[in-house]
């Protein structure tokens, strides 16, 4: 896992810089699924695959990471934020930046665009897997249920989705939003194969969640990863407010110095 940990050594170097520059918030939501992202593109998407950032907020997690596998140069990151950018605050809709399949920020359309992508290809023969990460904040609408039961009522068994589990969101701790437990039973009860991943922003507990998936079910699968929001950054770990806040100059150096090691 070298090469994938470097990997994210400078995604998290450029994601903070970018955070810091735009004096943008999201910090937090970025960093707890980058591990899930790295993972995705860097192990697990075959060409023709197709990849849903359904937590639209953390974007520039997702951007950094594409830029890194080659979606787009790595110089376009620069304009992130900027007037008249690609890499908006969410992901775009106009469909012209590679790798983004749709805009996305809204939460509970994620599922819903992967689901119909994974059935398409289920009609037509095509032999394409679709990814999708989910947020807590995603599982509190109602769409992404019906999403569920569709995928599962269809076995859309070339459906992968990634729930990243921080257990935050904007108005707080999930458990006290909407308590989502027991959250691996429910995605059962909706005929999902399901697999928790203990240590979410681990690269070798994500493994070992992909790694024991039946490759023969023929049920949609989902791997509920437990991270921690802000992850990486001693400030910003389990705190809800890194849901928003942006970096004073000295906090940047601060997290800088601890992505450094």
């Amino acid at each position: 896992m070298d090469e994938i940990e470097q990997i994210k050594r400078d995604c998290l170097h450029k994601i903070l810089t970018l955070y810091k520059k735009a004096n943008a918030g999201h910090i937090g939501s970025s960093l707890s699924c980058l591990d899930l992202l790295i993972y995705t593109f860097f192990r697990r998407l075959l060409e023709g695959d197709k990849f849903i950032l359904s937590k639209g907020h953390a974007a520039l997690a997702m951007y950094v990471v594409l830029a890194k596998a080659g979606f787009f140069p790595e110089s376009e990151l620069e304009t992130y934020y900027q007037e008249g950018t690609l890499l908006a605050a969410h992901p775009p809709c106009s469909g012209k930046l590679n790798g983004v399949v749709f805009g996305t920020g809204s939460l509970g359309h994620g599922l819903s665009l992967a689901t119909g992508l994974a059935f398409s290809n289920k009609f037509t023969g095509r032999k394409f897997t679709t990814y999708c990460i989910l947020s807590d904040g995603d599982c509190n609408e109602g769409s992404t249920w019906e999403a569920a039961l569709f995928a599962g009522q269809h076995k859309l068994n070339n459906l992968v989705v990634m729930m990243d589990n921080n257990g935050l969101q904007g108005f707080g701790k999930s458990e006290d939003v909407i308590n989502l437990e027991p959250v691996k039973e429910k995605w059962e009860a909706f005929n999902f194969e399901v697999v928790v991943a203990e240590h979410g922003n681990d690269f070798s507990s994500i493994d070992q969640a992909f790694r024991s998936l039946d490759k023969n079910s023929d049920k949609p699968k989902m791997i509920i990863a437990r991270t921690v929001k802000g992850s990486g950054v001693s400030y910003m770990e389990n705190k809800m407010e890194w849901h928003y806040l942006p970096m004073s100059d000295e906090q940047y150096l601060t997290a800088i110095n601890e992505i450094q090691g």
